[in-house]
């Protein structure tokens, strides 16, 4: 019996090169419970912003990087679980909160969107070379704090010159980071797999 893997067809994500199941809906569940679960381990590492109510965290890399691997569907399905168990009182958002009423919120709805769009764009190509998955990632962030920024202005009374100093400007370089390392390590672990479609 042969081990070779066939080549993966036009369209296909990283979860699709997982082996095939005769229970597929439980593998894809397995993987939706699993990107809820590494987004709320990543929001975990956080570091406080002076004058923000919004930290430095891992969870916006994680939910880029879940969309990506798991494709639109998946990486939707994985946000809003973690979006809905958070706001019901699971206390995996950034810094150990949950609930409605917090300022950065909207950065979750914006994780959400995000994830759908990249992944969308991980099935086109997104993440098979380094300017796609720059540009796949950028995206993803300008997704991420087009809904986080305004919902933080609205949240918290500040105007939205105020938001954008307190909730995307501190962040910038920390995004070019996270967007560098996942310029590496998507296209590599392509590469590595010899699946560049």
């Amino acid at each position: 019996m042969s081990t070779a893997a066939a080549p993966v067809r036009s369209g296909a994500v990283l979860a699709d090169l997982l082996p095939a199941a005769r229970h597929r809906y439980a593998v894809d569940a397995a993987l939706v419970l699993g990107g809820a679960a590494l987004t709320g381990i990543a929001a975990q590492i956080a570091v406080p912003v002076p004058g923000s109510p919004v930290p430095v965290t891992g969870q916006t890399f994680a939910a880029l990087l879940i969309g990506t691997a798991l494709g639109a569907r998946r990486g939707f399905l994985s946000l809003a679980l973690y979006a809905l168990v958070g706001m019901a009182g699971m206390p995996w958002f950034a810094e150990a909160s949950s609930g409605w009423s917090m300022p950065s919120l909207g950065y979750v709805f914006g994780m959400l969107l995000a994830a759908t769009v990249v992944g969308a764009l991980a099935r086109r190509g997104g993440d098979r070379s380094v300017l796609r998955t720059a540009g796949t990632m950028v995206l993803g962030s300008a997704i991420i704090y087009a809904i986080g920024v305004p919902y933080l202005a609205l949240s918290t009374g500040m105007s939205l010159s105020a938001a954008v100093a307190a909730g995307l400007t501190p962040f910038l370089i920390g995004d070019a980071l996270k967007a560098a390392l996942a310029m590496g390590l998507l296209p590599t672990t392509w590469k590595l797999l010899g699946r560049r479609g």
